[in-house]
């Protein structure tokens, strides 16, 4: 309903500072000359809004305007509290649960049925010391302090570390660090799992950061990752397994009631290659040839182990 879309486009400005019309468009799934038309009868409606030209042109909302009308309603309720009640099974925080505990206790929709949707993150708190690094990080940032670690990439390069840690983030099933590395000059993510012996060492930054959102989107545009591409010929019994593990990979059908399929994935991470390890012979790699050369030295090297 146009209502519904109008009130958003506020909402969505309100919490912003200048917005493209595409970006409205996409966003709401609708032209940029339906954006047009609401903006204009949102203006006609007494909204402040502001337009700007150029090339950092788009929509605004004038400084001071605010909705002081009850917008949440009981759905919006159930969602903030299902994402934080998961936010609660991911990162142990006493603050996070006295936000959840006035979510809870905030409105006449709390006592209402609950919602059948949960989010179990406990996954990403497993592993030695998770929970304490996660505090020492977050003080950290907190604190504007240096911390010192020693830590080991994903090729099993080990190194001591002094960092600036800029803000944490939960991704690709583990929990991340974006910081400032003194020793590389550049900014930098560690997988917190690879960290040992964390110590905040009280000293503080040596400089001025931009925010986490800016840095985490300029370290994803520089990933220096070297990706490959994998092809392997599985039976039918691991098919539902190998797209749950994989699920961006491209399969084909085969008369043979086999299947193949076809990844892009970090040339290093141990991870995916573990997984086709479990396989055994239930899967067969196809390409690359230095992949399938690795394979087999593996599995020669286990046999031998024995």
């Amino acid at each position: 309903m146009r209502i519904d879309r109008l009130l958003g486009i506020v909402i969505y400005l309100l919490n912003r500072d200048i917005v493209n019309a595409n970006t409205l468009a996409e966003k709401f799934e609708v032209s940029s000359r339906t954006i047009q038309r609401d903006i204009e009868a949102l203006c006609l409606a007494g909204i402040p809004i502001v337009s700007l030209h150029g090339t950092n042109g788009g929509y605004g909302i004038m400084d001071g305007f605010k909705l002081d009308k009850q917008m949440v309603t009981a759905e919006d309720y159930q969602f903030i509290k299902t994402a934080l009640a998961g936010l609660c099974t991911a990162y142990s925080n006493k603050k996070l649960d006295e936000t959840f505990e006035k979510i809870m206790s905030s409105s006449k929709f709390s006592l209402e049925n609950s919602s059948n949707i949960k989010f179990d993150l406990s996954i990403s708190r497993e592993g030695t010391d998770m929970d304490d690094h996660l505090k020492i990080i977050e003080q950290a940032i907190n604190d504007k302090h240096i911390l010192k670690y020693e830590y080991t990439n994903a090729y099993g390069d080990r190194t001591r570390r002094k960092v600036e840690p800029i803000g944490m983030v939960y991704r690709w099933y583990a929990w991340y660090m974006l910081a400032y590395c003194l020793e590389k000059d550049d900014y930098r993510l560690f997988k917190v799992l690879r960290m040992r012996n964390l110590e905040d060492s009280e000293n503080i930054f040596s400089r001025k950061h931009d925010d986490f959102e800016t840095l985490l989107k300029k370290q994803e545009q520089l990933n220096s990752y070297n990706y490959i591409k994998v092809k392997i010929q599985g039976k039918q019994e691991v098919r539902v397994s190998v797209e749950e593990y994989f699920p961006n990979g491209n399969i084909i059908d085969l008369e043979s009631g086999d299947f193949l399929l076809e990844f892009t994935v970090p040339e290093y991470e141990k991870g995916w290659k573990g997984l086709l390890f479990t396989y055994g012979n239930a899967i067969k790699i196809i390409e690359p040839d230095d992949l399938k050369r690795e394979f087999v030295t593996k599995a020669q090297e286990i046999i031998d182990s024995y």
